[in-house]
């Protein structure tokens, strides 16, 4: 089939308002057919209701988890102290914020979410490519917080049972009652998954302050135990700040913006329910750079503390608090643990890839379905060898995810904001044979793009502990710049092969 996108046929079917939101107009039929479902279907203005109070709590629900505090007490594990940590932390986020705010501007201005704001640049059927590394990508996700929250059931269960629990006898590298309580932690998510939204939803609204309280716990905790606060600060660097440490940082540096590349691409899945452009501007703004700087700053201090009550650094959250003899302290720290892995987990992990998956059938896969197919798939990931060590967590699985996301997000922004200047047809992202059609559903200049970015990006990385070596040698120098590789050169490639086939988009 030929490329059939018409660029120059004006938008119909849709009403701007005033303040420069996007939706159908009034009476005509919602868009139907195999390309639509009640889930995907954009949001009308009267639902758009998020504040900026709603984007910034939003941020701080997702900032404080387990995995955010690994985040920051890995940097200080293979040798930063916890001014480098910090300012490495810091400066991530405020990079990850520009796409962002970019790709989430699609989201309050025509209130769609990623998987059919994607169909823009790679086409109806093309954008099922990002969609579904998007949700492999979560996917890994949701079994590192499920193996976290195994560790805490598993260490809790310890303490209540006693060594015949923690000692038990081991099958491949772990205890087997570890693998029971990871098997307990998955159940209980399909368990919740199975109920229903609202039930997350509930638990969303007090996890958040009840995690920062047990952070807060655990910061006088370790302080006791060090002595004051003098040693929490005063752990030197490993590094320096010379050239070892620069060699470390930037690895870091894309390893950290690989931790939230996730939501750059998904973020119209929440702010195409946002109020307006400020409202999702400023929550973000305000909660994402200073939540992940604050939560971050108490991982440091505690993780440096535990360097120096227990002579080497302790990065994992969960083991820290089972090194305590108080009893209710233990309890309290490992339930913050599970609570907030729950909900964060199910809230961060699961909604993205339910609506991934539907978007490849949505006549056939429900989002309850895609949220099923998420938790399995979590599973045969191996999540236990990505979490192993600080190493792997941070520069194997961080460093592959932001240079492969990393290339989805150039070619996002590239089309809507330099191509189509934020026009977009509604009606036409859900149909065959409209301006978003291309070449039989796809877009090859978006695909080949994402393939040329992809493999600059990662094909130089370390892949160890999953395997030894490197796919392409050749390419390792770009290894330690992945996201910044990928996005560069797919949003470059892109650009060129547009503009090179003659085509002006800007109307669409």
């Amino acid at each position: 089939m030929t490329d059939t996108a018409h660029p120059a046929i004006p938008t119909s079917g849709q009403v701007t308002l005033p303040d420069g939101r996007v939706e159908l107009a009034p009476g005509t039929p919602p868009p139907s057919g195999p390309y639509a479902n009640e889930d995907l279907l954009p949001v009308p203005t009267a639902r758009r209701t998020w504040t900026t109070y709603n984007f910034s709590a939003l941020w701080v629900g997702m900032a404080h988890n387990t995995a955010s505090w690994t985040l920051a007490s890995g940097l200080i594990a293979v040798g930063m102290d916890w001014k480098q940590a910090v300012f490495t932390i810091a400066l991530a986020n405020l990079i990850v914020l520009v796409p962002m705010l970019l790709t989430g501007h699609a989201g309050p201005k025509y209130g769609i979410p990623f998987p059919v704001f994607a169909r823009a640049s790679f086409g109806v059927r093309g954008a099922n490519l990002p969609a579904v590394v998007r949700a492999l990508v979560a996917c890994g996700w949701f079994g590192i917080q499920t193996w976290i929250g195994g560790e805490a059931i598993y260490f809790l269960a310890g303490k209540l049972i006693g060594d015949s629990w923690t000692d038990a006898a081991h099958v491949g590298g772990h205890a087997w009652t570890m693998w029971l309580s990871f098997a307990i932690f998955w159940a209980l998510q399909v368990a919740i998954i199975h109920r229903g939204m609202e039930t997350i939803r509930r638990f969303e609204n007090w996890a958040a302050p009840f995690v920062l309280v047990g952070a807060l716990v655990m910061l006088w905790w370790m302080s006791s135990k060090a002595g004051g606060v003098g040693p929490l600060f005063g752990q030197p660097s490993r590094l320096g700040w010379g050239g070892e440490f620069w060699k470390l940082f930037w690895p870091s540096l894309m390893g950290m913006i690989g931790f939230w590349s996730t939501l750059s691409l998904n973020i119209p899945d929440f702010t195409r329910y946002g109020k307006s452009q400020k409202a999702q501007t400023w929550g973000q703004a305000l909660g994402l750079p200073t939540t992940m700087t604050l939560f971050a700053f108490l991982s440091v201090l505690v993780t440096s503390g535990s360097q120096a009550v227990y002579g080497e650094p302790v990065w994992d959250p969960v083991q820290l608090a089972a090194k305590t003899d108080n009893v209710v302290g233990l309890l309290y720290a490992l339930v913050t643990v599970l609570v907030a892995t729950l909900s964060v987990n199910i809230a961060a992990n699961l909604v993205s890839p339910a609506f991934d998956f539907s978007n490849v059938a949505p006549r056939k896969v429900s989002f309850r379905t895609g949220a099923l197919i998420t938790a399995v798939l979590a599973v045969l990931i191996f999540p236990w060898k990505l979490y192993s060590d600080p190493q792997s967590y941070i520069f194997t699985w961080l460093g592959l995810v932001g240079g492969l996301l990393g290339t989805v997000a150039g070619i996002l922004v590239a089309d809507y904001w330099l191509l189509r200047r934020t026009r977009l047809d509604l009606a036409d992202l859900y149909r065959a044979g409209g301006r978003y059609w291309y070449t039989g559903g796809w877009n090859w200049r978006a695909v080949v793009a994402f393939l040329a970015g992809g493999v600059l990006a990662i094909g130089g990385a370390s892949l160890k502990p999953l395997i030894d070596g490197r796919p392409v040698p050749a390419l390792s120098p770009l290894a330690d710049y992945g996201w910044a590789v990928g996005l560069g050169t797919s949003s470059v490639l892109y650009l060129a092969l547009t503009l090179a086939s003659g085509r002006d988009r800007r109307t669409g």
